[in-house]
């Protein structure tokens, strides 16, 4: 049973702003979701949009508000429920996926203490090693781009470089890496839906950079696109946006839009329907990795245990506490070794959450009692 509820809208700032082809973050806003069940347990999550609504239509205040006047209130109700039950009827629920992933989060926490197990147990997955790889925002010239990468490759081993492209900044910028590094360095594009089909000549010169992949590269509607390009180039092509929901993710495979889908647990609406997202690519032999966007430290761990599932078969984008922001939320903070993610074998998410730096970063609060 929950017998209590809190929420936590805290702001970080990140340490450079972080600039895509549809706009800029300087900050990281979250919702931190805290539920209490009656032997004291405590499960946390994350509710974790973009700042601004350039991404999606979700902002911190959008997902605030949701919280606080649908989700919350519908758990009030249900609060006694069999947390398999809540966890079921929460993805159906006319919420952003943002917003239940913060409840679903919380709930699939405390399932896995209550069930004495770490958090990717409690989803199904065994224990591996999770590759990290690390992602370099639009950059004004090559200079900077070559000096970011020199700055964050060392910093914990990273096994794959994720640049962000739009028309006119992709050829050169992957020029330059190459040359550089040459091509023993994994290397993927990131558009964010940036080019059009008119652009195939460009991804078809691209070829020639032997990528990992292009993520995204079209509109998120635009499957003609996405299936013509596929069949024009050499290089895998990922869905991101595509799939924004199972629905949508289920569009996207019956056109044969994609080689690869990435998972965003954050706009699927949690771990429940991300895992379910996994699962159907898993059974179109379709593999995932998983992304971020990026969210703090507890939304990043959830990330990390759902990692380890079989399918997740590249580097995922989630990185160490300290190259994205200037503080973080969880102890230990997270750290990549040789380009590996380290987790401790604990039950649950596995690390605890630091009430005094949400405190520091706080923007605002909100308790809910619910009813025994």
């Amino acid at each position: 049973m929950i017998v209590k509820a809190h929420l936590w809208h805290v702001a970080i700032q990140l340490l450079t702003p972080f600039k895509i082809s549809s706009g800029e973050v300087s900050s990281k806003d979250t919702i931190v979701v805290e539920l209490e069940d009656e032997a004291g347990r405590v499960g946390w999550g994350e509710s974790s949009p973009m700042a601004g609504p350039f991404y999606s239509p979700e902002t911190p205040d959008s997902v605030w508000d949701e919280l606080n006047e649908q989700l919350l209130p519908w758990l009030a109700q249900r609060a006694k429920d069999p947390l398999t039950d809540l966890l079921g009827e929460l993805a159906a629920l006319p919420t952003s996926g943002f917003a239940r992933a913060g409840i679903d989060g919380a709930l699939w926490d405390l399932r896995a203490q209550r069930a004495r197990m770490p958090l990717y147990q409690a989803l199904g997955c065994a224990r591996r090693d999770v590759p990290s790889g690390f992602a370099v925002g639009l950059m004004p010239n090559v200079a900077d781009l070559l000096a970011a990468i020199a700055r964050y490759l060392p910093e914990g081993g990273y096994r794959r470089v994720k640049i962000k492209i739009e028309p006119g900044w992709d050829v050169e910028p992957l020029t330059a890496i190459r040359k550089c590094y040459g091509p023993g360095l994994i290397l993927q594009t990131d558009a964010n839906a940036s080019y059009r089909r008119e652009h195939i000549p460009v991804f078809k010169e691209m070829d020639r950079f032997h990528l990992a992949m292009h993520e995204q590269p079209m509109a998120k509607l635009d499957f003609d696109g996405l299936v013509e390009l596929r069949q024009q180039v050499r290089t895998p092509i990922c869905v991101d946006e595509s799939a924004e929901t199972l629905p949508r993710l289920r569009q996207v495979i019956d056109r044969g839009a994609c080689d690869i889908v990435n998972i965003k647990i954050q706009r699927l609406g949690g771990l429940t329907p991300a895992l379910a997202a996994i699962e159907l690519c898993a059974r179109h032999h379709i593999p995932n990795w998983m992304g971020t966007m990026p969210e703090l430290g507890i939304a990043s761990v959830h990330a990390l245990h759902l990692a380890m599932h079989t399918n997740m078969r590249f580097p995922t984008d989630v990185q160490t506490s300290a190259h994205w922001f200037v503080d973080n939320i969880i102890d230990p903070p997270l750290s990549v070794c040789d380009g590996l993610a380290q987790m401790p074998e604990l039950p649950g998410i596995g690390f605890e959450v630091n009430r005094p730096k949400i405190a520091q970063y706080l923007v605002r609060e909100q308790t809910f009692n619910l009813p025994s």
